[in-house]
């Protein structure tokens, strides 16, 4: 007689969220199974079903709850899985909610200009700051989206340009002003503003080799590049 596998409970679906997600971003969506989350939270793959429906239930419970409240609120188990599109739409909503940062906002209703340094300071410290609240979903996206196609175009085409786009008109604009530097291409620069506060928000956390610096002095000093390379003195 074979020995059964030991049945370990999931004793919270905080540490499977955290498993899951560590999973997901080592694995990519694709080639992610259930087996590898399993695993590495160390149960017998029934068990894991016990706590989600499916690999779609137990991805969206990621997306969700990877940098959501803690401890999360109790669910009705399995966790279900989602209705087709449901998690796009999830990923959607979150993106409408928080593209835009509230400074750049208002910047672009902003008729008179008195400091574009205490502007830019603004705007890069709101892109830095909800970038660094959704670290782990910021770098699932761009895992995830490497196989799915859908997300791909949602995350990459509509969030990534869309800001782009915003940011090339503020500075556009402040250009046009004499506020700011000009800049060979405005939407390069926008690009660029953006991939620092998302390397030092996001992607040094998960450097291979990582260079060991306090958040705050990160955020301070990432904001202190865009604010002197791009406004005048």
């Amino acid at each position: 007689m074979y020995a059964m596998p030991r049945r370990t409970p999931i004793d919270r679906l905080d540490r499977l969220v955290d498993v899951a997600t560590t999973v997901f971003l080592d694995r990519g969506y694709r080639r992610t199974q259930m087996a590898d989350v399993a695993a590495a939270l160390e149960v017998a793959k029934g068990t894991l079903y016990l706590a989600v429906a499916s690999k779609e239930a137990l991805f969206d419970l990621v997306v969700r709850f990877a940098d959501g409240p803690r401890p999360i609120p109790p669910l009705p188990l399995p966790v279900p899985t989602p209705e087709p599109g449901a998690t796009l739409r999830l990923v959607r909503e979150e993106l409408v909610r928080q593209q835009a940062p509230p400074g750049l906002t208002a910047a672009l209703a902003r008729t008179r200009v008195s400091d574009v340094r205490a502007e830019l300071e603004e705007i890069a410290g709101d892109l830095f700051d909800v970038l660094s609240r959704n670290r782990r979903r910021v770098k699932l996206a761009d895992r995830a989206a490497l196989d799915w196609p859908e997300l791909a175009s949602l995350w990459f085409g509509g969030a990534r340009e869309g800001l782009v786009a915003l940011l090339a008109r503020y500075f556009d604009d402040r250009i046009r002003r004499r506020r700011m530097r000009p800049v060979p291409d405005v939407e390069v620069a926008a690009r660029q503003v953006i991939e620092t506060c998302v390397f030092w928000a996001v992607h040094r956390h998960w450097d291979a080799r990582p260079q060991t610096v306090d958040d705050a002095v990160a955020r301070a000093t990432a904001l202190h590049f865009v604010v002197n390379a791009l406004a005048k003195e």
